[in-house]
């Protein structure tokens, strides 16, 4: 198997490195593992492209390269330059450090990169680390993602629907803040929604007395309706979410088109 991974924490995180490990077993002895990441993290871009810049892509060592851009970009640097002799059979983007349950989702570089494989017509699976008291001080916080990756990964693999029309499934797998002997199993969830928190932003004045703004996130244990990705999570399950890039809210159209009829 030729794996590409990615992810946007930047090319010398620590969960690339254990997607590194997920991405070795799943290849087997005769398989290949590239590795086009960001040089420098690029956490909450989502599905940004450089489409108004160049960016420099840096060769690190043997399927090893750095970009100057985000997950998206990686995933178009692999595809149409670095990795031109083949495409990849699947792109895996993370782990990430944190979640990417509920909203988060939306604002996930590790989805960006995921979903852009997807556009690309290649499976493509984005994985994240749901971060809390019981593995946060852990001496391998992604202990869950390490022991349980290569596992879901294939059976994603296994039920992943074949001759797909139109925008093409990716999926978002969470793991659950906990150590792996702690996982409950692993569950199919919709993305959820943290009502009561969102991400704000907070004042600071620099030393020279400039006014600067710090985004700042909400409550990551704020409740989600029952069954959600983030509510199985902090249950100590895995969540495993297919999802498309359509973002047709197909329950409107019918009303909508009634409202525009005549």
């Amino acid at each position: 198997m030729r794996i590409l991974i990615t992810n946007d924490d930047g090319i010398n995180a620590p969960g690339l490195k254990a997607l590194s490990e997920i991405a070795t077993d799943l290849a087997g002895p005769s398989g290949e593992v590239w590795t086009v990441a960001p040089a420098f993290e690029q956490s909450g871009v989502g599905h940004c492209i450089s489409y108004t810049h160049p960016m420099m892509v840096s060769k690190m060592g043997d399927r090893r390269f750095a970009a100057e851009g985000s997950p998206a970009d990686c995933v178009l640097a692999a595809l149409h330059d670095a990795m031109t002799g083949a495409r990849p059979d699947i792109v895996l983007s993370g782990v990430n450090r944190g979640n990417n349950s509920a909203e988060n989702a939306l604002y996930s570089g590790t989805l960006g990169g995921a979903m852009e494989a997807a556009l690309q017509g290649i499976p493509a699976i984005a994985l994240s680390q749901y971060y809390g008291p019981d593995n946060v001080d852990s001496e391998d916080p992604f202990d869950a993602a390490r022991t349980h990756g290569a596992r879901v990964i294939r059976t994603i693999l296994e039920h992943d629907p074949q001759g797909q029309d139109g925008y093409r499934l990716f999926y978002n797998v969470n793991f659950p803040p906990v150590p792996a002997a702690q996982v409950q199993g692993t569950r199919v969830t919709p993305q959820g929604i943290r009502h009561s928190t969102h991400f704000s932003v907070e004042p600071h004045n620099s030393p020279s007395g400039r006014r600067f703004l710090w985004i700042k996130g909400g409550d990551q244990r704020a409740p989600t309706q029952p069954g959600s990705d983030a509510a199985e999570n902090l249950a100590g399950f895995i969540s495993v979410t297919p999802m498309r890039a359509d973002l047709t809210a197909q329950d409107q159209l019918d009303a909508m088109r009634g409202a525009f009829a005549g």
